[in-house]
């Protein structure tokens, strides 16, 4: 998840660290906080794998920056990510918004609805939280307030992302 932001915001722009930084804990950061040792880490793999170029510029007040941009590989890696998406990247729900936050960076609307097409497969199996045996548990059939909160507002949610994947699959044509 933290590769493809990365990935994904540089293909815009060329950004430094600080503000990369920034941009990622918006996304992604009421779940997952982007600690420096982990960003940084990630940075110097992408950098090593020939993906992002590192350019150090002058500061405007103290020490230099280090702009990262995307190298051609980086934005071809990017684009085959966002194509071929994991497993957890469709059903992981904090992954799945860093994927959809990215997809409009991929020029074809046909492997655009792949992707939506995947992540709609899945939303349509059924699941819950709580099962009985095998058999997925609905908010009707629990007691607790609390389990039926969780499976209430979760069906909601569900059901807003399947409207709006219909209606967006349908526009891609």
């Amino acid at each position: 998840m933290l590769e493809l932001a990365i990935l994904g915001f540089l293909y815009d722009r060329s950004l430094h660290g600080y503000e990369l930084r920034k941009r990622i804990t918006a996304l992604t950061g009421h779940v997952r906080p982007v600690a420096e040792s982990t960003l940084y880490p990630a940075i110097k793999r992408l950098e090593k794998a020939g993906l992002l170029a590192r350019e150090t510029q002058p500061g405007a007040v103290a020490a230099p920056r280090h702009v990262l941009s995307l190298t051609d590989a980086g934005r071809r890696e990017l684009r085959r990510r966002l194509t071929e998406p994991a497993r957890a990247d469709i059903t992981d729900e904090n992954r799945w918004f860093t994927l959809l936050a990215f997809l409009r960076h991929l020029d074809d609307a046909a492997a655009q609805a792949g992707v939506l097409r995947l992540r709609l497969d899945f939303l349509q199996e059924p699941a819950s939280f709580f099962y009985e045996g095998d058999r997925p548990l609905r908010a009707e059939e629990l007691d607790d307030p609390f389990r039926q909160g969780i499976l209430t507002i979760a069906r909601a949610t569900s059901r807003a992302e399947l409207a709006w994947l219909r209606k967006t699959l349908v526009s891609l044509g």
